[in-house]
Formats: structure tokens, C-alpha cells, sequence
């Protein structure tokens, strides 16, 4: 893996843990947060989320590009909310070269932001390394497989897979063999989310240093 102070969590569905990862990982780390593009803000943002439970300085969390008020696809929420998104609007936030970056997408990779791009053109434009955010249960061997092979048709960078839930080791290999890829770490349910059990879940679930 190619040095970088950034990372993109992506995931092979949506509701598969990408922001509990992502603060795991901002814990652990004591990195900066940001979330492009924000769909829903009824019940509060991931930023929200992520800055409560991780309890990171203000300085650290950087702005959604886009906040959109429904809880739909980033394409349909703009819709509704008479905006329309561009990929000219995205640059990464500047943090101190010493400092750490994790990015938070919505969705998949094929979800639509616009009419003629997905969160994969969102990706690829932002040049991050892709941490998949990944279930370790039934049919995640086929949707993380999909998703492994987008991003290499686009030359991305795969950090690797992050698989959550109960631990299940023939789709861990499954995964390995036939993605070609490193299960780099397995969160399993947490009954606590305090800025300490998260950090802790970092130290324990990543049994190697992330190379950064």
C-alpha cells in the first residue's frame, strides 16, 4: 500500500457499518473525519454521530460538500432538494501532513450521485486508498467480490476489506482467495461505543499496523 494520509471507507451495501468502522478507525487513530455527501438529516448526521462518540476536537471534522435532507440515494435527495451535485465541488480537505484522513462514502460504489456519475467517479476523483467495509455473514462473498472488481476496473487502490459482524472465517478466505485481497481486520458486534471502546476495538481488531 502506497503511503497516504487519507483513506475511503466504502462499503459492499449500505447500513454495513461503514460509520461505526469509520470511527473505530478515527478512534483509534485520532484522525480527521469528513463525509462528502450526507443523505438524510432528520435523525442528525454520521458527522454528528462520529463526533459524539469519538469525541474528537471540532478541528478535526470537516464539513459535508453536500447535506442533503432525505434519506435516499445521493441522486434522489438532490433531486428532492433542487441540487444538483458536481463532481467540481470535491477536493480534499487540507490537514497536517502528520495527520490522518478517513473518508466516509454513502452507499456502494454504483450508487449514483448525479445523472452521469457514482460514488466509484467520487472515489477515483478524491485518489484515496478504499478500505470495503464489509458483512461477514451470509452473501458477502458475492457483493464484496463486485465490489473489489469496480474498483480494479477503475485502478483504485484497495487498502483492503473490513469484515463486521460475527466472525466467519470460510468467508474471510473466501474473500482473500478469490478477491485477491487482505481482510485486514474483523469487528464483531460492540455493545459499547465510547471513545474508548472504540479505540480499544482499533488496537484489537487491526492485529497490524494500517500502513499509511
Amino acid at each position: 500500500m502506497t503511503p497516504h494520509n487519507s483513506l475511503f471507507i466504502t462499503g459492499t451495501n449500505t447500513d454495513i457499518g461503514k460509520t461505526v468502522v469509520s470511527a473505530v478507525l478515527v478512534a483509534g487513530l485520532r484522525a480527521h473525519y469528513w463525509k462528502p455527501i450526507q443523505s438524510g438529516l432528520i435523525d442528525g448526521t454520521d458527522t454528528d454521530w462520529i463526533q459524539k462518540h469519538t469525541d474528537i476536537p471540532q478541528s478535526h471534522i470537516h464539513k459535508e460538500t453536500y447535506a442533503l435532507q432525505q434519506p435516499l440515494s445521493p441522486h434522489a435527495a438532490a433531486v428532492i432538494d433542487n441540487v444538483e451535485i458536481s463532481l467540481d465541488a470535491f477536493s480534499l480537505p487540507v490537514i497536517p501532513e502528520e495527520d490522518f484522513l478517513i473518508i466516509e462514502g454513502a452507499g456502494g460504489v454504483l450508487v449514483p450521485i448525479n445523472e452521469n456519475y457514482f460514488m466509484v467517479d467520487l472515489i477515483e476523483k478524491l485518489g484515496s486508498p478504499v478500505l470495503i467495509v464489509a458483512d461477514s455473514e451470509l452473501g458477502t462473498i458475492n457483493h464484496s467480490l463486485l465490489t473489489i472488481r469496480q474498483l480494479r476496473d477503475r485502478n483504485i487502490e484497495i487498502a483492503g476489506v473490513v469484515m463486521n459482524g460475527p466472525q466467519n472465517q470460510g468467508n474471510k478466505e473466501a474473500i482473500e482467495s478469490y478477491g485477491n485481497v487482505e481482510v485486514i481486520a474483523e469487528i464483531e458486534p460492540m455493545e459499547e461505543l465510547s471513545p474508548d471502546a472504540l479505540a480499544d476495538c482499533f488496537t484489537r481488531s487491526f492485529h497490524q499496523p494500517l500502513r499509511l
